[in-house]
């Protein structure tokens, strides 16, 4: 067994413990593995070993790989998680299941009029910045139920959830505690958070989606 696919194991068996531990299905907790930066040969055995969601946070580098990999692998999600540009949106609703980084009203429009230039909808959550962090992207988690609101309401988005990636030196809990209770008070049933060093804790406070990189294929190239 290759080593990307034992760590994948390994994941998964976490998953399914910190579930179980919170009284929770595994079947309710979806693993996203994170394959931003590594090349397809790389992603090919997780495939190859049944995992069909993946996540990756560039536009151009996911359009690179992904289009054969899709062909050659059926049932593939994929999931935008970085940043979105609105000069990608037309190639990111053209190659991305859901996409997880809806941060601001001019992507969000963006991506509204794509979609009905298109006809292509994919599912939708807002990135939450729930730390406030300069640097990160992701709406203020004080203007989250308004921009909730704008979404559905004015850009009729199929919004289905909510995402965030918490301080990296502070405890994630409270962080995903938040993300949960915008969640829960919007009826939004996807709850995207937690990575390689805090997924348990966030399946414990009620994450639908992890996003596991590292954990499975190692460092970043």
């Amino acid at each position: 067994m290759s080593e990307v696919v034992a760590n994948l194991a390994a994941v998964r068996h976490a998953i399914a413990t910190a579930a179980r531990q919170a009284g929770r299905d595994a079947a309710s907790v979806s693993l996203v593995a994170v394959s931003k930066t590594h090349d397809a040969p790389d992603i090919v055995p997780v495939l190859e070993a049944g995992q069909r969601c993946f996540g990756e946070n560039r536009v151009q580098e996911a359009k690179a790989k992904w289009p054969a990999l899709k062909d050659r692998f059926a049932g593939v999600e994929l999931h935008l998680i970085g940043p979105l540009q609105t000069n990608k949106v037309r190639d990111a609703l053209a190659l991305f299941d859901v996409i997880e980084s809806i941060d601001r009203p001019k992507l969000a429009r963006a991506v509204a009029d794509e979609m009905g230039r298109s006809g292509l909808r994919p599912a939708c959550c807002i990135q939450v910045n729930t730390g406030r962090e300069a640097q990160k992207a992701g709406v203020d988690p004080d203007q989250a139920d308004r921009f909730v609101a704008l979404c559905r309401d004015e850009f009729g988005l199929p919004l289905v959830g909510v995402m965030g990636i918490p301080p990296a030196d502070l405890d994630p809990e409270p962080h995903f505690r938040l993300l949960a209770d915008i969640a829960a008070r919007n009826g939004l049933a996807m709850i995207s958070m937690g990575m390689s060093g805090d997924y348990p804790a966030a399946i414990r406070l009620g994450a639908t989606h992890v996003r596991v990189g590292s954990a499975i294929f190692g460092a970043r190239s």
